[in-house]
């Protein structure tokens, strides 16, 4: 049976939010600093995949074939939508809705990340969100860069973690029976999906064995972990907070442009059930967006959710920072010049 979570409204609030509440939400405390308690084990285990995704990289660049080279992107772009699309937006924060084959691709899409079943990586992402920033939180950002990037990987989880674990509610992923065939099998799959398959399918064009393996597995693997961990530690550090400047997460474009439409953090933690994590609709910086949005045209996904202009305007002006493109230091300096008008 399926680990039953609390059958309470309160671990959905940051999920089903009322569209036109527009509530300043309470400052999380800093984290207390704390000696990592180490795990070698999995420090052995990163440096030996980094080493091997560095010998990746120079394959790539070097050696490789381009149908190889042109597969291994093929690949990010898979996984990338397997945690951008899949995990994060449907699955951990109920942005839209997918019909079947949708939610069987993601699926894939998400065992070839390899980066956890959807199962566990959504509930660490809602323990992210309820518990931001604070020893509750899986990779909190107050405890330095490499820590939420890679670090959380390499220590003992801090006791807050588990001991609110049990608040996140997940009875609604477990209802997807997709969801729970890829938990019960994850072990069998993960290895087939994520390692097997894409150092084979290079063999049949001709390209090494060991050229596919480290390129196309290893390579691939490492750079989407490391894109998706910048969404942990760049984009809760460097950027600007022009919808709400009392949290940590920020906006930066470089990082969206390489996880595939995630790097809008502020917005996404200001307004986190918007399926585009992004106020502008733009695709060259959101592919994510772009493939939901396919998807929504043939029928597939279904019932997006969104943030109105008037919502996200009266936020920006109550709790921005003044960088808002459209509403920010300008119309700011207005109102203040109006104000000391009035007085």
């Amino acid at each position: 049976m399926p680990p039953q979570g609390p059958q309470t409204t309160e671990s959905w609030v940051l999920y089903e939010t009322d569209l036109n509440k527009d509530a300043t939400p309470i400052v999380p405390p800093s984290a207390e600093k704390r000696k990592w308690k180490i795990v070698w084990r999995n420090v052995i285990i990163f440096a030996m995949l980094h080493i091997g995704g560095v010998y990746g990289a120079y394959l790539f660049l070097t050696k490789a074939m381009w149908a190889t080279r042109l597969f291994a992107v093929f690949l990010y772009l898979c996984s990338g939508l397997g945690i951008t699309a899949g995990a994060h937006r449907l699955w951990a924060h109920k942005s839209y809705k997918a019909k079947l084959p949708l939610r069987i691709l993601l699926t894939a899409f998400n065992t070839i990340a390899f980066q956890d079943s959807v199962l566990d990586w959504a509930r660490d992402h809602r323990m992210h969100h309820k518990y931001s920033e604070t020893d509750a939180d899986p990779h909190n950002a107050t405890r330095g860069f490499f820590f939420s990037h890679i670090g959380w990987l390499l220590v003992r989880k801090h006791p807050e973690i588990k001991a609110k674990g049990h608040t996140i509610d997940l009875s609604d992923l477990w209802a997807d029976p997709v969801l729970r065939f890829q938990k019960k099998y994850y072990l069998l799959l993960m290895p087939v999906a994520c390692f097997i398959i894409p150092s084979y399918v290079p063999t049949l064009w001709g390209e090494s064995l060991w050229n596919g393996y480290f390129v196309c597995a290893i390579f691939r693997y490492v750079y989407v972990l490391n894109v998706t961990w910048l969404v942990n530690s760049a984009a809760h550090m460097f950027g600007s907070k022009p919808y709400d400047k009392n949290i940590n997460p920020v906006e930066t474009k470089s990082v969206s442009l390489v996880v595939l439409g995630e790097g809008f953090h502020n917005y996404h933690h200001t307004f986190p059930w918007d399926y585009k994590t992004a106020e502008l609709g733009e695709y060259s910086l959101n592919f994510s967006k772009l493939f939901i949005d396919i998807m929504a045209k043939i029928g597939w996904a279904y019932d997006l959710k969104t943030v109105s202009t008037d919502v996200i305007k009266k936020r920006v002006k109550r709790t921005g920072d003044g960088s808002h493109k459209e509403w920010g230091y300008e119309e700011i300096h207005e109102l203040s010049q109006e104000k000391i008008n009035q007085d």
